[in-house]
């Protein structure tokens, strides 16, 4: 099984190792499964989550495949490239979910993107249970040297506190 390239995927270490670019309301909070109107999660394993506010949250990793001990040459074959993340909704109030991830070369130039238009969840008529998003990056060309992953959200309704998006269970692989 490939490594996963995101540290720190669940919140076990708070906040340690993401680079927040959005951090609007009452900030990004890290809570305990299944936290307030929340919703079990699949794997009994995963104990914690990222939880949103009320203004745009952001957080991002960039991933230097270099230090993470691949070669140019590994990298230039054009590996695939797979990224995971788990989002859910409160049962209580709505939010929005968004996703990017890009494949940079040296420079930091995109040879490839995923940015899905982004969910909303509506506790009225939505399942705001956890739910996977998933994408495979293959054919993208050589040069790959770093990737960018950034996800979040915020609530709809604009309450205080932390009613907007959950995340956790995020990966970044690539199979050599």
């Amino acid at each position: 099984m490939a490594k996963n390239l995101i540290k720190n995927p669940n919140g076990e270490e708070e906040l340690e190792f993401w680079e927040l670019t959005e951090n609007g309301g009452s900030e990004w909070v890290v809570e305990d499964m299944p936290g307030d109107c929340g919703h079990d999660f699949s794997d009994t394993a995963v104990m914690k989550y990222f939880a949103t506010s009320f203004e745009l949250c952001l957080k991002r990793q960039v991933i230097d495949l270099l230090e993470e001990g691949f070669t140019c040459e590994q990298l230039d074959a054009q590996p695939v490239v797979s990224v995971k993340d788990w989002y859910c909704g409160r049962q209580d109030c709505g939010c929005t979910y968004q996703i990017t991830a890009c494949l940079l070369d040296e420079n930091h130039v995109v040879l490839q993107e995923f940015r899905p238009e982004p969910v909303t969840l509506d506790p009225e008529c939505d399942d705001c249970s956890w739910k996977e998003v998933s994408h495979t990056f293959s054919e993208y060309g050589a040069g790959l040297r770093f990737i960018s992953f950034e996800h979040g959200g915020q609530d709809t309704k604009y309450w205080e506190g932390w009613f907007g998006v959950r995340v956790t269970g995020s990966s970044v692989t690539i199979q050599v």
